[in-house]
């Protein structure tokens, strides 16, 4: 009550009312930042839950598609199981109470993002597909170096791959990944991850990756990125036992892999493994002793991939089918190209043969024609000298 003179039959004097106004401002801003967080965890949490559902949405267009092919011939009933978006498992609706300004201010909230990007200390979370543009920015070097844990969740991991090498530029201190709905099925997709400069601890949700349904994949996990020396995989040490194991599993495998692939692939993995050493060595060019035997660890990660098992790589849907497209490109000019000259050779070949039929008597008719034109020699000769007097 700014007007009032007095309170309690005293005067209320100016420095009274001057510390009233200051705890009364303090006491403002406190209830707006409060007011400021609550909108945006609300509107974080609205966001996540679109993207949730579009990501569900996703999953079940795939999964009809998928029913339709196999089922195209059968009478069977569609998938009882629809998605509403308003159950979401992964990130259930809150029900608490709300003030009637923050539900008026969460009618203005824009609940259409497909995405979302977040830096929580250490941890750059990273929800839908479009979050991955984010890698795309000019990230301050502070931040960026500060980062060792990025958590992709509601993205494909084929999309996932295509931007590892950014990842691996943007933030060279990123030691811990997380992957959460990002469709992992098949023991072939951590082949991807091999191209990282380093990975300490790896956590696969359970949760939409159904590659974790596989008893072994944890050893093989630890066989293919036996050069990062990863420590945890899903928050479980790594013991040397795990190595054994991972090694006497699938170590045949690698072997395999080699023998069975081209020799000019051999000499390119080679080459691209020698480049890295090279690199290595480079940049290790100039820097101080102590510097160098800190960077021990790494440079066995960064060269020590085996070439054995450098040969067990991962090729996404996207790229798969353009170099399908590729391949028919390049079948359809070659077929082209055979035919044309098949058709020419064939023509080439006809003439041939009607020069063959014809060249007996044509070659009468041109002895023949000469005879007859030297038969009279002083009118051969004028005609000759003649010809030549033309010409000139």
């Amino acid at each position: 009550m700014m007007q009032l003179r007095q309170l309690d039959m005293k005067r209320i004097t100016e420095e009274e009312r001057r510390m009233a106004s200051v705890l009364a401002k303090k006491e403002e801003e406190k209830k707006r930042e409060s007011h400021k967080q609550s909108l945006l965890k609300e509107k974080k949490r609205l966001t996540i839950n679109n993207v949730a559902r579009q990501w569900d949405l996703q999953q079940q267009r795939v999964a009809n598609i998928a029913t339709n092919e196999d089922r195209k011939d059968s009478d069977s009933p569609q998938d009882p199981c629809q998605i509403d978006g308003s159950t979401l498992s992964a990130f259930p609706e809150e029900t608490g109470p709300l003030d009637s300004g923050l539900n008026n201010a969460l009618q203005g909230l824009s609940v259409i993002d497909t995405y979302l990007v977040e830096v929580d200390g250490d941890t750059l979370s990273l929800y839908g597909s479009g979050a991955l543009e984010s890698l795309d920015r000019n990230w301050s070097v502070q931040t960026a170096g500060m980062i060792t844990t990025v958590s992709f969740t509601f993205i494909e991991f084929d999309e996932i791959v295509q931007v590892l090498p950014k990842l691996k530029i943007k933030f060279p201190n990123s030691l811990h990944l997380k992957f959460k709905e990002t469709n992992l099925v098949m023991l072939q997709q951590f082949n991807a991850l091999a191209q990282l400069r380093r990975i300490d601890q790896l956590t696969i949700d359970p949760q939409g990756n159904p590659v974790v349904n596989f008893t072994l994949w944890k050893y093989y996990v630890l066989f293919r990125l036996s050069h990062f020396s990863m420590q945890k995989i899903n928050g479980t040490e790594v013991t040397q036992n795990d190595m054994i194991m991972a090694e006497r599993l699938f170590g045949i495998l690698a072997h395999v892999a080699s023998s069975e692939l081209p020799q000019y692939r051999l000499i390119s993995i080679l080459g691209d493994a020698r480049k890295k050493q090279f690199r290595y060595l480079l940049e290790s060019k100039g820097k101080k002793p102590g510097i160098i035997n800190e960077e021990n660890n790494d440079s066995k990660r960064l060269v020590g991939e085996n070439t054995n098992r450098a040969t067990l790589n991962y090729t996404t849907r996207d790229f798969y089918n353009e170099k399908l497209e590729e391949i028919k490109e390049k079948k359809k000019f070659c077929k082209t190209y055979i035919e044309d000259l098949v058709k020419e050779a064939t023509e080439i070949n006809m003439k041939n043969e009607a020069l063959q039929k014809l060249w007996p008597q044509m070659f009468i008719e041109l002895v023949r024609d000469a005879v007859i034109e030297i038969r009279n020699k002083n009118s051969y000769m004028k005609l000759c000298l003649q010809q030549i007097t033309d010409q000139k």
